[in-house]
């Protein structure tokens, strides 16, 4: 694999998702850019002002990282919303609701 020079552009994505809508915006960016600069660079904060730093957090391909994380070329950055529910407590409620029908 070809490796980028200092003043290469990387080829990267921000994504967002709600239920019912979802945005990918492409981006062309300098090498060396962090997650978070290129959430800014996106302005997908324009289409979606309920975005905010915390509790929204940040990843890519589907790992949690830290704002300040440099990107590498083809990156998707992911924007993560909090979570409504834990995910245990719902299990936890589901099986005993399970068993009360039992």
């Amino acid at each position: 694999m070809q490796q980028l020079a200092n003043d290469a552009l990387l080829e990267i994505e921000v994504v967002y998702a709600l239920p019912a809508n979802q945005l990918l915006k492409k981006l062309t960016v300098p090498a060396g850019t962090t997650a978070m600069q290129a959430v800014m660079l996106s302005n997908i904060r324009h289409d979606f002002p309920e975005i905010s730093f915390p509790p929204n957090r940040l990843g890519i391909f589907s790992k949690p990282v830290q704002p300040e994380t440099p990107l590498r070329n083809h990156d998707r950055v992911e924007i993560y919303r909090p979570l409504l529910a834990d995910p245990k407590e719902r299990r936890r409620k589901q099986a005993a609701k399970q068993v009360r029908k039992t």
